[in-house]
């Protein structure tokens, strides 16, 4: 993905792009637009748990560096916020059977289109904003 990022003109250095830090949130990672040039993937050191969690982070995390790299994302516009979670929701394994079964979510049957509808609500939710009334997206079809 970093190959392709840079085939695009979005040059990644790795010391300034990859950063692990203390999170507050409670969350893997993040995508950090004002990291560098070209934005930058954050891992929280306090809430990835293992090899595996720290794999699909970084893969969600770098579909939203791509995406800032190719369509320009406004991450401050919800509709550009949502179509990249939705991309990296569906593209990094969030929502593989197997990660929703962890999850306590058993349903076979449009378990993967629910996954990432409640994934990308709960990511855009937390976007400053997003989250005041009337900026919400629903991602009903």
């Amino acid at each position: 993905m970093v190959d392709n990022m840079e085939k695009r003109g979005c040059k990644v250095d790795a010391k300034d792009f990859f950063v692990v830090r203390h999170c507050d949130e409670k969350v893997g990672g993040g995508f950090d637009e004002s990291a560098s040039k070209h934005g930058g993937v954050v891992l929280c050191q306090n809430h990835i748990r293992d090899y595996q969690h720290t794999e699909l982070t970084l893969t969600h995390e770098l579909v939203h560096a791509y995406d800032h790299c190719r369509a320009f994302v406004d991450w401050s516009n919800c509709v550009h916020h949502a179509c990249s979670e939705i991309r990296a929701a569906n593209l990094s394994g969030d929502c593989r059977m197997y990660q929703e079964f962890q999850r306590g979510k058993t349903a076979i049957r449009g378990q993967g289109m629910a996954c990432v509808r409640r994934r990308a609500a709960l990511s855009v939710s937390m976007n400053p904003s997003c989250s005041a009334p009337g900026n919400l997206i629903p991602l009903t079809l």
